[in-house]
């Protein structure tokens, strides 16, 4: 490029001046899917998040304020990031709430099938979180956990599968523990929030439809 005049490089773009400028320019990174982790003290909503995170196991960690994750995984040969907001211990502020809701573009609602309570606390999340997003389609798994004590089960399963039918969402049983359906239950969700993303844009791509309806001179 040095035997160039200025009125020629003034012509050329910067890649062709200098192909390094090229390299250079941000390339947009893996899609981020935003996951809610919702439900009663005590269900495992944090055990769960840890065991997919790291492997590991953390029985008695309950956190007294939210707590966020973030990571990449491979998605149906794609590479996304998942960041998942546990919200322990915040339900009971229902500002916050509502902004981490808000925030959410899918959620695991989760429940322990040793508590008959805990599951009948998921309508109520169920509610808050439609009445916040205003969209019964959002991204959604109900998730009873703790299966690995179906000795000490409480909630029958058909009443699970009922509930799960009634709001036309997937019920899933997990246990954070032996690590059972724990990556199902956050891998169906991220390819139901990145289905429904795509479906978005393309129906933001698609024209209007023309009018069918033409004037006629009298």
């Amino acid at each position: 490029m040095a035997g160039l005049t200025i009125e020629q490089r003034a012509s050329l773009s910067e890649e062709e001046i200098d192909p390094a400028i090229m390299s250079k320019k941000p390339t947009a990174g893996p899609a981020l899917h935003k996951v809610i982790m919702v439900g009663s003290g005590g269900v495992g909503k944090s055990a769960l998040t840890l065991q997919f995170m790291y492997d590991e196991f953390v029985e008695d960690y309950e956190p007294t304020k939210a707590d966020s994750y973030r990571k990449k995984v491979v998605l149906d040969g794609e590479e996304v990031q998942i960041d998942i907001l546990d919200t322990a211990g915040q339900e009971d502020y229902a500002a916050i709430r509502d902004n981490y809701f808000r925030s959410g573009e899918g959620f695991l609602c989760v429940f322990s099938i040793t508590d008959d309570e805990s599951f009948q606390a998921t309508q109520e999340f169920r509610e808050q979180i439609l009445r916040v997003k205003n969209d019964e389609s959002i991204p959604f798994l109900l998730v009873g956990n703790k299966c690995d004590l179906s000795d000490k089960r409480k909630v029958p399963l058909s009443e699970c599968q009922s509930r799960a039918q009634q709001w036309s969402v997937p019920y899933v049983e997990t246990s954070a523990k032996t690590r059972e359906n724990v990556d199902k239950v956050f891998y169906d969700l991220i390819r139901d929030i990145s289905s429904r993303k795509k479906q978005r844009q393309t129906d933001v791509k698609q024209p209007p439809k023309p009018n069918s309806h033409c004037c006629q001179l009298l």
